[in-house]
């Protein structure tokens, strides 16, 4: 979902790329009347394509973010009624009615939008308060969350889903600073996590030694993987029989959630440990590609954020 700040081309919203657009649109082969679920509006740039893609295409929408239902109204203008937008989590499609589609597309992880305004506290390149939600205006916020989560919270937050190595500090650290005021804010938040975990070793890294914390509070703050966990199987339901489901991911905890569940609908061992024998498992799609797709050069050099992207899909039988 991520693009470069100077990325401008896109029309739904100046300023937003959309990862893997050509490729994802490709998979999902709109045709004259087809009906396409996009799980994650963003900038609206994949919606767009869809409905450009052929005549009569129409797309449901959905994200939690206040700000996206505002860039959505756009294209409500400009599609009326083939384009339908709702104000929701992804996590929560199992409550969406309205079913079936031919297409349903999760483009995963933040929008340039979200990452780019200092004030909603996803990075510490400006100093903001930690807010870090998604949506704004329901639930706790990152700080909030720092405050008050248990250790053990904590740690899932920094080892599992930042992936810190040196968690332990991380966690230390961010307890013994509570009520000082210095989880309040971006740069002194990452200020203390980098204290904690020390400069990398000369020459092995250049990234901010806050980036991995922050992102696992991120996650956790947001129920982001168990977002994905339920949405993928709602989605599932909701194709029609040959429909395709794509996901693009950012990260590796994503893309494993994705792949396993590919795997699984497929009818294939999920991972190295899955001791299940082959009448135990149902193959219930095709897998249209067994390795990930990435962007190629080009795209990664007009848009470098989208380097870590992964895409996967597969069609139900």
């Amino acid at each position: 979902m991520l693009c470069s700040l100077d990325e401008t081309h896109q029309a739904a919203a100046p300023g937003h790329c959309s990862v893997l657009l050509d490729a994802s649109v490709a998979l999902l082969a709109p045709t004259a009347g087809a009906r396409f679920l996009d799980g994650t509006f963003g900038g609206g740039g994949h919606s767009e394509a869809l409905l450009k893609a052929a005549d009569d295409v129409r797309v449901v929408a959905l994200d939690r973010d206040p700000e996206a239902a505002r860039r959505a109204e756009a294209l409500k203008s400009q599609y009326g009624e083939r384009f339908v937008f709702h104000a929701m989590n992804f996590g929560d499609l199992s409550e969406l009615e309205g079913a079936p589609f031919d297409g349903v597309l999760f483009d995963f992880g933040l929008s340039s939008f979200q990452l780019d305004d200092p004030e909603r506290g996803f990075s510490f390149r400006s100093d903001a308060p930690v807010d870090m939600r998604m949506n704004p205006e329901s639930g706790q916020s990152a700080a909030q969350f720092l405050e008050s989560a248990t250790e053990e919270a904590l740690v899932e937050a920094i080892r599992t889903y930042g992936e810190e190595k040196r968690w332990r500090r991380v966690v230390a650290a961010i307890i013994e600073a509570r009520g000082t005021g210095n989880l309040e804010r971006t740069q002194s938040l990452a200020a203390l996590i980098g204290a904690a975990v020390g400069p990398a070793p000369r020459g092995r890294s250049k990234v901010h030694p806050a980036t991995r914390s922050f992102q696992g509070i991120r996650i956790a703050v947001n129920d982001e993987l168990g977002a994905i966990e339920r949405a993928l199987p709602a989605a599932f339901e909701r194709l029609r029989a040959g429909g395709v489901l794509v996901a693009i991911s950012f990260h590796s905890l994503e893309d494993r959630i994705v792949k396993r569940f590919c795997r699984r609908m497929a009818g294939r061992p999920e991972h190295a440990n899955d001791s299940r024998t082959l009448d135990q498992r149902e193959e219930r799609a095709r897998m249209i590609s067994t390795r990930a797709i990435a962007p190629d050069a080009g795209e990664i050099k007009n848009n470098p954020r989208s380097r870590s992207a992964r895409l996967r899909a597969l069609q139900k039988l």
